[in-house]
């Protein structure tokens, strides 16, 4: 998974503006991305030699709309890449909220005995420095040699795992600054399926995919499924291989549809509006407290932005926005509570150079907003 490292898109807009618009509304925002994607889609990153397809979800003020680019349809799947540890840090946040665990839990103790010694002085990693990407672990395992470059994360076990913990070990540095880490993620992951001895789909499925009704949402897909799955491009629109992570799968292993994320990005803005028929599941009734746990700002991200639990803030905006990449997909996601708007943005092309899929998701949200919109038109 590819870290959310495109801050001048989405924080210093260090790229070419359009003119000063006044805010669209969703009911004229798709044929506003028609006539602004209209090169893109004729010789840039939608055109028809690229096998591009591209998925948008917006939710505005309760009404939500779905269009589709290129090849993609309405319901069209997609890896979502590293907006998978969203989904992770949520799971953290319900558990604590269940009792199961505690925020402040060393990572230690949900490993097998004996995996890795307590340090002999100071503080250690806990479940939150892992959500929080200020765990002080390098962004992967030193023990991480894919056999297979082009499915990089399908061979990396378990034992693995613990044998690259046991290595580095679990003393938090001090003052640990933010250092994106799907190592550090993974291994949360892998460590909360331990303490509820579930794998981690299944955990997934009855904490949150299950009571929001998320039936799009899987690690594993079914037969239908597999036939909505779009296929992949890398950087360079050839075919690329569908990623399967096994220890790590909580730092990037979810696939998903725009619908599907749109009740994901719903309850982020609006927790407390959840549906009796969720609130009345033994799993739902701690979502509404879960979510807005995880959206406690936590530390210092750099950049003019937080960390909350996974979801980064922009302190200029108050928006919160992950995104994703893996070896033939991008994702972006975007939201804001107080001004109650989301996008999702799913794309079957790996990250490449000018971050299309960052980009055109924060298009949209400078459309919507009335702001200077960052120009989709491919460059010269």
């Amino acid at each position: 998974m590819f870290p959310p490292a495109i801050f001048f898109v989405v924080h210093h807009l260090a790229v070419t503006l359009t003119c000063v618009l006044l805010p669209v509304s969703l009911a004229d925002l798709k044929s506003g991305l028609d006539r602004d994607l209209a090169a893109a889609l004729d010789h840039g990153a939608l055109a028809p030699a690229t096998h591009a397809g591209v998925t948008i979800g917006v939710l505005l003020h309760g009404e939500r709309r779905i269009f589709t680019y290129g090849i993609a349809k309405p319901d069209s799947i997609f890896e979502i890449g590293s907006i998978t540890k969203t989904f992770t840090s949520l799971l953290l946040a319900q558990m604590a909220e269940q009792n199961i665990v505690r925020l402040d839990e060393p990572v230690r103790d949900l490993l097998p005995p004996g995996t890795v010694p307590k340090p002999a002085t100071g503080t250690e990693i806990t479940l939150l420095s892992l959500s929080g990407q200020h765990s002080g672990l390098p962004r992967l395992p030193d023990n991480f040699h894919p056999a297979d470059p082009t499915n990089p994360y399908q061979d990396y076990d378990a034992s693995l795992l613990y044998a690259a913990i046991a290595k580095v070990g679990v003393a938090l540095p001090p003052d640990a600054p933010f250092a994106y880490s799907n190592f550090g993620v993974g291994l949360l992951g892998h460590a909360l399926a331990n303490r509820a001895h579930l794998p981690y789909a299944t955990l997934l499925e009855q904490q949150i995919t299950g009571p929001l009704g998320m039936h799009d949402t899987a690690i594993a897909l079914t037969p239908a499924m597999k036939a909505r799955f779009l296929p992949g491009y890398n950087a360079a629109h050839q075919p690329a291989q569908a990623w399967d992570l096994d220890a790590l799968v909580g730092a990037g292993g979810l696939r998903s549809t725009a619908s599907d994320m749109l009740l994901y990005l719903d309850v982020q803005l609006h927790p407390e509006h959840l549906p009796a028929a969720i609130l009345t599941q033994p799993n739902g009734k701690t979502l509404p407290a879960a979510i807005a746990n995880s959206h406690i700002i936590r530390a210092n991200a750099g950049n003019g932005m937080h960390i909350a639990m996974a979801w980064l803030r922009v302190d200029a905006t108050g928006n919160f926005w992950h995104n994703g990449g893996t070896g033939g997909f991008t994702s972006f996601a975007i939201f804001n509570p107080e001004k109650d708007f989301a996008v999702i943005v799913l794309n079957n092309t790996a990250p490449g150079r000018d971050a299309f899929t960052d980009k055109l998701g924060q298009h949209i949200v400078q459309r919507l907003s009335g702001r200077p919109a960052v120009s989709l038109a491919p460059k010269n």
